[in-house]
């Protein structure tokens, strides 16, 4: 029984720390991997604009190109309104904290491009006008003139 206490502690615990650093875990990553990080901020379940972004861009294969060719990391943001989409209250601290700092304005969508130090290169306010094939091209171009 102290086992399985034991792991649940731990289980929960390393979940806890796992979202306080997704940032720093993914700054690591595009440092190591000579990335950039492009973060959207989003409400997945009310905004409109930003569930259009998600399935015309994001979940296309132009965008996953992006994440497999390690040119980007992605992470997302999200402000779910639905209590059945609420996140966890550690993963909603961060979200938070990322919107404190990159997002005062509280804009829905708004995506940036970071480099892997988190200084913004681009960003985009609502929904990008490109498609996915073009915004994923842009993307490219922009780390290429970071070289």
């Amino acid at each position: 029984m102290k086992t399985i206490i034991s792991a649940l502690i731990m289980a929960v615990f390393s979940i806890g720390i796992q979202a306080q650093n997704r940032m720093d875990n993914v700054k690591k990553q595009a440092t190591e991997n000579k990335e950039l990080i492009l973060l959207n901020f989003s409400g997945s379940d009310w905004c409109i604009p930003c569930i259009k972004l998600h399935k015309n861009i994001i979940e296309t294969e132009d965008f996953k190109k992006l994440e497999t060719e390690n040119v980007i990391v992605y992470i997302n943001a999200d402000f779910p309104r639905n209590k059945k989409n609420q996140l966890s209250p550690e993963l909603k601290k961060e979200n938070a904290s990322l919107a404190d700092h990159y997002n005062s304005k509280g804009l829905f969508p708004y995506t940036l491009l970071l480099n892997s130090e988190g200084k913004v290169l681009k960003s985009w306010e609502g929904l990008p006008s490109e498609n996915a094939l073009a915004f994923s091209k842009e993307i490219r171009e922009i780390k290429e003139n970071q070289k």
